[in-house]
């Protein structure tokens, strides 16, 4: 007899609740350090409800996205993060201060990739994510929490959605 029980990965779970409170401490610990940015970037995909979320709480209106691929599966990426189109207008962004925001410093390397793009035009640069993990080459500014588990987000725990079946 074999045993075909499936052994769960631990995880951390997000909840949509904690996420709310999440951005709402990142946004307060930029606020109390006295960082006040021009413009909030949100690293894409991930960073995309994390970005505007702070954005709101700081009540900062500008806010753009860099879009990055480097993540391809669970725990399976590309060889180097990659930048996609449409591509943020950085020439706009000379003397700004600028907050980049994503979900999560895993290997850290499409932070890094974000950060030095953005050191080459504006006048600051910051870094906020939910979790940092202790793998990263980055440690980011602001963090909400630490944890080397997978984690499970929000907006990414269902697969994409597919037509309905027609009656």
């Amino acid at each position: 007899m074999t045993d075909t029980t499936a052994v769960a990965t631990e995880r951390e779970i997000l909840t949509w609740q904690a996420f709310g409170d999440a951005s709402r401490e990142i946004a307060q610990a930029v606020v109390d350090s006295g960082f006040e940015p021009d413009i909030v970037v949100a690293v894409a995909r991930g960073g995309l409800p994390v970005g505007g979320a702070v954005a709101y709480a700081l009540g900062t209106k500008g806010v753009g996205t860099l879009n990055v691929e480097f993540y391809t599966g669970v725990d399976e990426r590309l060889p180097a993060p990659v930048l996609l189109p449409p591509l943020l207008d950085t020439d706009a962004m000379s003397g700004l201060k600028a907050l980049v925001v994503d979900d999560v410093a895993d290997t850290g390397e499409t932070l890094a990739l974000v950060k030095a793009l953005m050191d080459l035009h504006c006048k600051e640069v910051r870094t906020a994510v939910l979790y940092a993990k202790p793998r990263s080459i980055i440690d980011p500014d602001y963090v909400w929490k630490r944890t080397d588990l997978w984690i499970t987000f929000p907006w990414s725990a269902l697969p994409p959605v597919t037509p309905t079946a027609q009656a």
